[in-house]
């Protein structure tokens, strides 16, 4: 079945180098987004949005990614946010695409040989916080899209992913379940957002966080009134995060692999 791409394309380009250009890449349960981004994380682009594949493996997600891109700027770079745990070299788990598809899988190895170009990968959740967080104090980010993701940070760089959409919510239901896409659907938008709001309260006292950043798909479906440390931010905040998983601070966090192209 042919899938429907919604593509745009602005006439936002910039003399920039090409080099320092990242192509920005969210992968989601849903929808996968890409754009490309200059070294502050300002869009160059429009974004590509495309419907994830199902099954969603591996091969057919950076099939559809080097597809989906073709119509955008030249890029030196790529950065993934990716819905699950991803260690130093892999793919841990992928609750919403399929653990089975992508545990143990080596995405940047994989998208580097595709298209060309070094890739860093990290989950969506940080690399979301990475592109809002800035401190002070602690800062808590939930994405809130086909499941919940979360990410913390500390004084706006120090960060640690918490795999909160597959802790139990409520009886045998975990977040993903209580507060994921699928739950709207079934519950309508008024019984969501009551499961939303115990959500964001519950996930602040076990956090005592500062602040906390909602973002996701269906962070604009929140209704109730937030209390005063929580701010529902837009999607632009992903892409930024991309941008800055290549900035020199981050490269602690890769280390050079010579087995991938480099920068």
């Amino acid at each position: 079945m042919a899938e429907s791409l919604d593509i745009g394309i602005s006439s936002k380009s910039r003399r920039i180098d090409g080099d320092r250009r990242t192509l920005a890449i969210d992968i989601g349960g849903t929808l996968i987004k890409t754009a490309i981004v200059d070294e502050d994380g300002a869009l160059i682009s429009d974004f590509v949005t495309t419907p994830t594949p199902k099954p969603a493996t591996p091969e057919v997600v950076i099939a559809l990614i080097a597809r989906v891109i073709k119509p955008l700027p030249e890029f030196g770079r790529i950065s993934v946010g990716f819905p699950g745990v991803v260690h130093r070299t892999h793919i841990a788990t992928a609750p919403n695409l399929g653990t089975d598809y992508w545990k143990n899988f080596d995405l940047e190895q994989a998208l580097a040989l595709e298209l060309g170009k070094p890739v860093r990968v990290l989950n969506d959740a940080i690399v979301y916080g990475l592109g809002i967080a800035r401190g002070p104090g602690r800062e808590c980010v939930l994405t809130l899209g086909t499941g919940m993701g979360c990410a913390l940070f500390c004084e706006g760089s120090a960060f640690h992913g918490l795999e909160l959409g597959q802790h139990y919510a409520c009886d045998d239901m975990n977040y993903d379940q209580y507060v994921g896409h699928a739950a709207y659907l079934t519950l309508g938008l008024e019984e969501w957002n009551k499961r939303a709001e115990r959500a964001l309260v519950a996930v602040h006292k076990l956090t005592n966080s500062d602040r906390m950043y909602i973002g996701g798909g269906n962070s604009r479906r929140i209704t109730f009134a937030l209390p005063a440390w929580a701010t529902v931010v837009p999607p632009s905040g992903g892409v930024a995060g991309g941008a800055r998983l290549w900035h020199p601070e981050m490269d602690f966090w890769f280390p050079a692999r010579e087995n991938l192209i480099e920068a």
